[in-house]
């Protein structure tokens, strides 16, 4: 009897934790048709209305520094991304103008810049390593794509001391990251 007893219990137990996992990882979707972006975003994370800001901001509800946000911008008429630079020059500009502008008294430092193609589309994929002025850390990934004459800048940050915690997320979030 106690073997039954045993066996069911670590049975509950196995599928709770597995379950959890499960859940956590599957996200919820946002899809803006107007401006023609999608994304995925972690469980437990809500819109933040904004005025003369980005897009659109999700952030946990509980720890209210974690966000992903979306930007667009425009550019010049018939320009793709490969002709506004290579993956680590758009990060420079990307890290010096939108993330540690002059007198903010950020800094950005550009961890890694690749270049990915999906469905015709091409996206530079950028790391960065972001220090607050009050010493604080953070980290930055973001997702940059052309379309229809718009740049579509995908940023989530997160402070550094949760990174490892919720890396696998924010990766799968910036990720799924697509325009058309």
């Amino acid at each position: 009897m106690w073997k039954r007893i045993v066996l069911i219990l670590l049975l509950v137990f196995s599928f709770s934790l597995s379950h959890t996992d499960i859940a956590a990882a599957a996200g919820k979707s946002y899809v803006d048709t107007t401006d023609g972006y999608e994304f995925s975003y972690p469980n437990g994370w809500v819109q933040v209305k904004v005025a003369n800001g980005p897009d659109v901001i999700f952030h946990d509800i509980i720890q209210v520094t974690e966000n992903v946000s979306v930007v667009i911008s425009p550019v010049p008429e018939g320009k793709t991304l490969k002709d506004l630079g290579t993956p680590g020059e758009v990060g420079y500009k990307l890290g010096k103008n939108a993330l540690a502008p002059a007198g903010s008294g950020r800094k950005a430092e550009l961890v890694n810049a690749q270049e990915l193609e999906s469905n015709g589309k091409t996206y530079y994929l950028l790391e960065y390593a972001i220090s607050l002025p009050n010493n604080q850390q953070r980290h930055n990934l973001a997702s940059v794509a052309v379309s229809r004459g718009k740049l579509f800048t995908f940023n989530a940050s997160i402070p550094e001391k949760r990174w490892g915690k919720v890396k696998r997320f924010i990766q799968e979030s910036v990720n799924s990251f697509s325009v058309y």
